[in-house]
């Protein structure tokens, strides 16, 4: 195992209704004038941003709105916000939504606390030094953006979609509330449960360090994942089904299944992050649809993951040898994909790429990553290619 640092300061409020308790939240991590950020209008429909304000109104809270933020959030939305709050004097972020909303939100945040352009944060140009606080009420588990360090924007220009990371945007409080997912699609359902299962599978595909009681964590939320996305597909409104894939998500992406190793993969996601640039994909769908050809090129170099993986998650009989049973460990999630309607290939996913496009795609992967990345496998342009036509 390697040393590590683990650090996850968010106060998560867990509970039906819980989002009644947004203004004491507010209130107690020092916010006085908000900007509330959502994306599409299923918070207005819904009736749960006319909740919000109106706890903000009785604890007497200024706050303005700006709605708008979409999948793959746009970084010229995060330049309208960042404007917003410096004209009406925005002290604290109340990101309510999914990933995308608090991702954007997280944005916006960076570029209220440094001087500069907020994409030279996710161009690697600069670090950032602060960001303004925020909180989150989660209506969306997928990205465990709730509790994580990270975020993810697009930039409208080139389609060049970029994740950054600093401690400085961890939200000061998370309020989860699992019946506020109960009239999402089974798409987007079957979407966050990917993504959350391919934040631990990212940190648990590595050849660099391990811990027993990390191992075992990350394999208790993956077959509780796998297994409550199956009850979710046939009941939707099952509550403890949904609370235990909100919950999952945030405990898959801040830090926990991380502990004691080198960090991860991640290659999954970078290559997941130019099909989402160029073609504006669901991003659990675009995950599910490269990772099993990104397992078979890389798992011969990182088997004996491949294999306890194998019996220990997906449940395969250990019969064979290690390369066999890594392989059936591999079809069985593919195998799990497909039984909740997500897509194996690109061409399920609704994309076929030119052979130009391709490339397109491997070269910008390439320059995003610094050249080479990977801990179950170091992949280089060429490799980044070899997997994206293999996923055809």
């Amino acid at each position: 195992m390697f040393d590590f640092k683990y650090f996850t300061p968010t106060k998560v409020i867990f509970g039906k209704n819980t989002e009644s308790k947004v203004a004491e939240l507010v209130k107690e991590f020092g916010g006085t004038k908000l900007l509330i950020h959502y994306g599409g209008g299923s918070v207005v429909r819904s009736g749960l941003l006319k909740r919000v304000t109106d706890c903000l109104d009785a604890a007497g809270i200024g706050y303005v709105t700006l709605g708008g933020a979409v999948p793959n959030p746009h970084l010229g939305l995060v330049y309208e916000g960042i404007e917003l709050c410096k004209k009406e004097n925005v002290d604290f972020l109340l990101a309510v939504g999914g990933g995308s909303a608090i991702d954007s939100a997280k944005a916006i945040g960076y570029g209220l606390a440094n001087e500069g352009d907020v994409w030279d944060f996710y161009d690697y140009k600069r670090q950032a030094k602060g960001c303004l606080p925020l909180g989150v009420i989660l209506t969306l588990a997928a990205t465990g953006s709730e509790m994580s360090d990270s975020s993810v924007i697009t930039k409208e220009e080139g389609l060049v979609k970029r994740g950054y990371s600093s401690d400085y945007a961890r939200p000061k409080f998370a309020i989860m509330n699992p019946e506020l997912t109960m009239t999402l699609p089974d798409y987007q359902t079957a979407c966050g449960c990917t993504d959350i299962m391919m934040h631990t599978m990212e940190r648990y595909f590595t050849n660099g360090g391990n811990m027993e009681i990390t191992d075992a964590l990350a394999e208790g939320l993956l077959r509780t994942v796998k297994k409550n996305a199956l009850t979710l597909c046939k009941n939707p409104k099952d509550y403890d089904a949904r609370a235990e894939v909100m919950w999952a998500g945030s405990l898959a992406h801040n830090g926990l299944t991380g502990c004691g190793n080198d960090g991860g993969d991640w290659m999954t996601h970078k290559l997941e992050h130019e099909l989402g640039g160029l073609y504006d994909v669901a991003h659990g769908a675009g995950l599910a649809a490269i990772w099993g050809t990104w397992a078979r090129y890389v798992y011969k170099n990182c088997l004996p993951r491949f294999v306890k993986f194998a019996l220990n998650v997906m449940e395969v009989e250990n019969k064979g040898s290690d390369e066999e049973i890594a392989l059936a460990g591999i079809e069985a999630m593919e195998d799990f994909y497909r039984s909740i309607n997500m897509p194996t290939n690109l061409r399920e996913l609704g994309v076929e790429p030119t052979e130009d496009e391709l490339k397109l795609m491997a070269h910008k992967c390439a320059v995003g990553v610094g050249g080479q990345m990977g801990s179950a496998r170091v992949l280089r342009e060429e490799d980044m290619l070899n997997i994206y036509r293999a996923s055809m």
